[in-house]
């Protein structure tokens, strides 16, 4: 089972408005187009003037994926999220994410379903012995699959897509982040289009990045 990526905001006309802010540092706003945002924000982006990309905002929601995942992406401090609380939830009958790598192995899945219905069973119990839920969640496993919202301005996109996309990234965040990537790259292709996407690899890469 994979990780469910859908886009439930972003700023309207996104990128007109940073061609906008973008101009109004060079005093240009009169030599706007109605189809001049594609090479001016081409430029920006090429030149290193990332800020104004400051100004435009979107926002995802992240279903079925682990608390592994959800541990790493809220590390990019420059985004707000969201996220199910383990706390107030009820978690006795958690879903989980099983990596590819123990899926193929038997052993290996011999061993993490087995550990994976202790700890289900260990939160039952510590719940009849009148454990709240937010100390109950001690056992609970990273495999947990949990919730998030997050949303980001696009230079902090632009980032997590430089760094999570790699090939070098975990397997999971980099399946999210190429899917918001593919998103984006509809969305506000001006932006993203520098993203090359190699679907053999699922990895992508910008040659404007600095």
């Amino acid at each position: 089972m994979h990780a469910r990526v859908e886009l439930i905001a972003i700023t309207p006309d996104a990128e007109k408005l940073i061609e906008t802010a973008g101009r109004t540092c060079y005093d240009s706003t009169p030599k706007a187009k109605p189809n001049s945002a594609r090479d001016f924000i081409a430029n920006i982006i090429r030149n290193g003037h990332h800020s104004v990309l400051e100004h435009a905002c979107a926002t995802f929601r992240i279903t079925e994926a682990s608390r592994s995942f959800t541990h790493q992406l809220v590390r990019h401090r420059l985004c707000a999220f969201s996220q199910r609380s383990q706390r107030y939830v009820d978690e006795k009958s958690f879903a989980f994410v099983e990596p590819e790598s123990i899926r193929q192995e038997p052993e290996a899945r011999r061993l993490f379903g087995e550990f994976l219905n202790e700890a289900k069973d260990a939160y039952g119990r510590l719940q009849e012995l009148g454990i709240s839920n937010e100390d109950a969640r001690f056992v609970l496993p990273n495999a947990v699959q949990s919730e998030i919202v997050i949303s980001a301005n696009f230079r902090q996109l632009r980032h997590i897509f430089c760094v999570r996309c790699d090939r070098h990234a975990q397997w999971e965040i980099r399946e999210v982040a190429l899917q918001m990537l593919r998103i984006m790259k509809k969305e506000a292709p001006s932006v993203f289009r520098d993203f090359e996407i190699n679907e053999e690899t699922a990895t992508a890469h910008t040659p404007f990045w600095s």
